[in-house]
């Protein structure tokens, strides 16, 4: 399982380094680089809000559009006989393949 803060619909990773004896992290999923760090989970934790609000006021002061972490799609790559089963399978229950892939994934996120 890995390790993630999450504050105002953003995530953060959040990694260790034994040499320099100190968290840090970044924000993922959006193309900038925004990173974070801090000695104690308390002070990692503020950084990486910290960090999501100086990105929200960067992204105001220059007009731009920030990005969220998460837009709600995303690629999967599958071999080609599990895709021609899995448009089998949403065929034969009257649902797109989106809809079949959703589903799949609503019942093995809550199990």
């Amino acid at each position: 399982m890995k390790d993630v803060l999450t504050y105002k619909d953003f995530t953060g990773s959040v990694h260790f380094s034994a040499a320099d004896e100190v968290f840090h992290g970044k924000i993922e999923g959006i193309r900038d680089l925004v990173t974070f760090e801090g000695q104690s989970v308390a002070e990692l934790t503020t950084a990486f809000h910290e960090a999501v609000d100086d990105y929200l006021e960067l992204c105001k002061e220059l007009g731009k559009e920030p990005e969220k972490s998460y837009k709600g799609s995303f690629n999967v790559r599958v071999p080609f006989d599990l895709h021609r089963k899995a448009v089998e399978k949403a065929t034969r229950l009257g649902i797109s393949l989106n809809q079949l892939v959703q589903k799949a994934l609503e019942e093995k996120v809550t199990a």
